[in-house]
């Protein structure tokens, strides 16, 4: 208890630093981009570039922070974002959209050490408050309604004639304050018997993956997260499309955010009750719900509720896959296993931002939003299966 009481408060002001510069970097990305780029087809390219490096982060990550201690890994992954911060900010002024790529990218390695603070958290507690770690974790997010969206929109002319760089140059803030939290976090030293290099005792790769929660955990967990970065990094650009003024699209945003994380405060309570398939369950309802929504009209209105669901949804999926995910793996086993599903998770993300400025851009948001029925029907699918096989082991 003393090590939750600790450490989990710490790792969740730094998602909440991460997940508010992420917010930021949601709501004007792809409006940089669009003023940027030649070609607006490409708009969402930077936020892509950010997803692709976290998605390239997660393995080496993994492995590296079992080498050298997960605070130091995130200690380094904070200068990384410094950097690209800074790079972010130049390019606005310079016009220079492939700088502005290079400066998200940097970014996205740092998410993709961040994304490990929730194992960080889950990993160094026992077991009946892994769920609640992995809830209070993401519950830092909530911060990042208020500030990322908020701070976008207080921050977009501050540099005269370059909007949005006074925005990036205020990540450069939040990074640097990670990186002073970071100074703080204790955790446990990892045991002798965990070599988790894959090298040592722990069981093959192909064994821990092909277990039936393991499937049910990354499909869920890659999905859920696919059709929320689908449909919400198009947002901006298609309520720029209906000619809805940015302080309305800062303002969904926002409620997005506060969907995302807000419910984490009680998620972990709920799975702990009702179980964790039942709670991705009522995450795949509500994907359902924003679908519907977006197919019914282009107010805000429209878009906020839709994206408040779509918030809600992920969060419910999300800390769901993530709390199955750590029951299907040994202590020693740990870093493969996690790397196995963030590499699915963020490889999804990456393509599902890049499909947005896409099909956005030559097709139109109802489009977007069909694209998300297939992901919707798997994940159901998946969960609905995950029940029946634990029913019929229980019986």
């Amino acid at each position: 208890m003393n090590t939750f009481r600790r450490n989990v408060p710490l790792l969740a002001t730094c998602q909440a630093l991460m997940m508010s510069g992420s917010s930021l970097i949601i709501t004007t990305t792809a409006l940089v981009g669009y003023g940027l780029a030649q070609n607006k087809s490409w708009a969402t390219l930077p936020l892509a570039a950010q997803f692709i490096a976290t998605m390239c982060t997660t393995i080496p990550a993994s492995l590296l922070m079992d080498s050298i201690g997960r605070k130091h890994g995130f200690i380094l992954a904070s200068l990384f974002g410094i950097s690209g911060a800074c790079f972010a900010t130049v390019a606005i002024l310079k016009g220079k959209f492939s700088v502005f790529a290079l400066g998200t990218l940097q970014i996205g390695i740092f998410n993709g050490f961040g994304n490990y603070y929730r194992f960080a958290a889950a990993d160094a507690v026992d077991k009946d408050l892994k769920a609640r770690a992995v809830s209070y974790i993401m519950a830092g997010g909530v911060v990042a309604a208020f500030v990322g969206p908020n701070l976008a929109n207080i921050t977009k002319e501050l540099i005269e004639n370059a909007p949005f760089a006074g925005s990036y140059a205020s990540l450069v803030g939040l990074y640097i304050l990670s990186l002073a939290v970071l100074a703080f976090l204790k955790l446990p030293p990892k045991s002798s018997s965990e070599n988790i290099s894959g090298t040592g005792t722990g069981r093959a790769l192909m064994v821990i993956a092909a277990q039936p929660m393991f499937i049910v955990a990354v499909v869920c967990g890659m999905l859920g997260y696919g059709v929320m970065a689908l449909a919400m990094t198009a947002t901006p650009l298609a309520m720029h499309h209906y000619a809805h003024p940015f302080p309305k699209t800062s303002f969904v945003i926002q409620w997005h955010v506060l969907g995302m994380f807000t419910p984490a405060f009680f998620t972990g309570h709920l799975i702990h009750r009702y179980g964790v398939l039942n709670i991705m369950l009522a995450g795949a309802v509500l994907g359902g719900a924003c679908l519907a929504v977006n197919l019914t009209g282009t107010s805000v209105a429209h878009f906020w509720a839709a994206l408040l669901f779509l918030g809600i949804s992920w969060n419910f999926l999300f800390i769901g896959a993530t709390t199955l995910l750590t029951e299907t793996y040994r202590p020693e086993e740990r870093a493969k296993a996690q790397a196995l599903n963030d590499f699915a998770v963020f490889t999804t993300v990456a393509l599902s931002s890049l499909s947005a400025g896409v099909l956005q851009g030559r097709y139109g948001w109802q489009t977007v939003n069909m694209g998300l029925i297939p992901m919707l029907a798997v994940i159901l699918a998946c969960i609905l299966w995950g029940k029946s096989r634990r029913e019929s082991i229980k019986t």
